[in-house]
């Protein structure tokens, strides 16, 4: 059996689809440590809201049918839309209408239609590529294009704190766009280091893809207004240049498979021409699941008043905790702003950090490589690349603690 080149590609082990494939066999074994993966917690108060719902769609008249019985548009359920649109319009002042939304089937499938709108062989012969200004990014990036080399990125500038932190910055100094780029791209907060980038460092990214006539895609997953899992300072940012992506997953509804593209109205519409030439149509169940949270504003209130403290008090938990496990090890750890995970930075790891992460699936805690999460650097020759780790804190607190412990005392042995 021969496969295309389309089918040699995407059948080929990604850093994603392996990630993916050792979470499904930790879940379905039960005895891993699972600080690997991107799967929010479970915070009670928001699993109770999400009952409530559905107890709600139940006992409408024919709404359990409505739900699973009938196709949306191509662009996705109609009234979602339009009180998100409203929602944004009247809390942010967004010039925006229906008419600049599209659904889709989650994130990644968003930013595989984005990357590919914008990248790879253009109409008039040439190639264009995506640019990530600030790398690490996240690891589901770096196989969505079609072509092969869709992908530049750009190292940071490395600021180092106390209490065994540093933080990742856009190195402007040396920051070109050239006319190769069909767009930028960054993720806010930053998937896998809980980096945020400021509003200045947003500005002038958003400045510099307006002086090349292309769009600056935000990859708001974990950001605001919802779920607003960031712990620092920052505005939300649209305009007629910027593609905001978003989602539901780490809302709480991550099987439901919602993303959101809100952009001017000619991409909105390219991605549900795509929707309907790939799906007929995104699922419909988790914006019936949300829709009167949006309406409502509550969507809002929820991410501000039980996600984001939730998320906050683990993050600087396992922060504490790994200051005080890692002893005399060299480690370093990037201050936590946002998202779900700590970025551990070993300088000089006496392994590559894929070893380090078979040695400690061995003991059966699941973290993710560093190494996966540099999209358009992988032919470039950088150490940093194989001495970081991911490791999320999103799963009960014993897992974590443990967790921490494994890890840290595998590093030390590492060290010697």
């Amino acid at each position: 059996m021969e496969f295309s080149k389309f089918g040699e590609k995407f059948t080929r082990k990604a850093g994603i689809t392996q990630l993916m494939d050792d979470l499904g066999a930790a879940m379905a074994g039960g005895d891993m440590l699972m600080l690997g993966g991107g799967n929010p917690a479970h915070i009670p108060e928001v699993q109770q809201r999400f009952r409530e719902r559905m107890e709600e769609i139940l006992a409408e008249p024919h709404g359990f049918e409505r739900m699973i019985g009938n196709y949306d548009g191509s662009r996705g359920n109609e009234a979602f839309i339009e009180a998100l649109a409203d929602l944004l319009r009247e809390q942010y002042g967004w010039d925006i209408t229906s008419k600049n939304i599209a659904l889709t089937n989650g994130s990644q499938n968003a930013f595989f239609c984005l990357f590919n709108l914008f990248a790879g062989e253009m109409a008039d012969g040439s190639k264009k590529k995506i640019l990530f200004p600030l790398t690490p990014e996240y690891i589901g990036y770096a196989d969505a294009g079609l072509s092969d080399d869709c992908f530049s990125a750009h190292r940071p500038n490395i600021e180092l704190l106390n209490d065994r932190l540093f933080k990742y910055h856009v190195n402007f100094d040396d920051l070109e766009v050239g006319d190769d780029i069909g767009a930028l791209c960054v993720s806010r907060p930053t998937n896998p280091t809980g980096n945020v980038l400021t509003d200045t460092e947003m500005q002038h990214l958003d400045a510099l893809a307006k002086e090349k006539g292309i769009p600056f895609i935000i990859d708001n997953a974990y950001g605001t207004p919802f779920p607003d899992i960031i712990y620092t300072e920052a505005k939300p940012l649209f305009n007629s240049n910027t593609v905001v992506c978003m989602s539901l997953s780490k809302f709480g509804l991550p099987n439901l498979r919602t993303g959101i593209v809100i952009a001017r109205e000619e991409i909105a519409s390219a991605i549900a021409d795509i929707n309907g030439v790939m799906n007929l149509a995104p699922g419909g169940i988790g914006s019936q699941m949300a829709m009167e949270m949006v309406r409502t504003g509550e969507i809002i209130q929820i991410g501000r008043e039980i996600i984001k403290p939730f998320y906050k008090r683990k993050a600087f938990q396992t922060l504490e905790l790994f200051q005080q496990e890692l002893g005399d090890v060299p480690g370093r750890i990037h201050k936590p702003e946002g998202a779900l995970f700590l970025w551990l930075w070993f300088k000089d790891l006496p392994c590559s950090a894929d070893t380090l992460y078979q040695r400690l699936k061995a003991r059966n805690t699941l973290v993710v490589p560093g190494s996966c999460f540099f999209p358009g650097l992988e032919n470039e020759d950088w150490p940093h690349k194989q001495e970081c780790i991911r490791v999320s804190f999103a799963q009960d607190e014993h897992i974590v603690t443990e967790g921490v412990r494994v890890i840290c005392d595998e590093v030390k042995r590492l060290y010697g």
